[in-house]
């Protein structure tokens, strides 16, 4: 509701209002598993004389990359769901026609609409299971 107060309703309100958390909780979930890696790899490469980068990219990222990619998937999904909700609250989207639609009354186009965000919701659960899957 504060960036939607401070940049008025629209798109932009609720891509900021999204991508803030998003960052925040990608970043706090990545610190976590990069604080859980194994030091076994990055000592082992490190003994072999290997430069920064090389023990980055042969040891961290390798351990860091699966999770990181589970993590992008699930927020991926979630901000799907977040991105009608905010609508709703006037953050510009598909929940803001929602909205308009249910205050005028127009109960096919809220149908329709409904129908949408069910598709594109179960479309996102599809594929988000279907990178899950390759990932594990």
């Amino acid at each position: 509701m504060l960036l939607v107060t401070i940049l008025g309703p629209g798109v932009l309100a609720g891509i900021i209002a999204i991508a803030l958390r998003s960052i925040g909780f990608i970043g706090k979930l990545l610190y976590e598993t990069i604080e859980e890696i194994h030091p076994t790899p990055v000592e082992a490469i490190s003994a072999t004389g290997a430069g920064r980068m090389q023990v980055m990219s042969y040891g961290v990222l390798p351990q860091v990359m699966p999770a990181f990619a589970g993590i992008s998937v699930y927020r991926w999904d979630i901000n799907i769901r977040e991105s009608t909700v905010l609508g709703l609250v006037g953050a510009g989207g598909i929940g803001l026609q929602l909205n308009s639609a249910i205050n005028s009354l127009a109960w096919n186009q809220v149908s329709v609409i409904f129908l949408m965000i069910f598709v594109t919701v179960l479309a996102s659960e599809w594929v988000s299971a279907r990178v899950r899957h390759a990932i594990i």
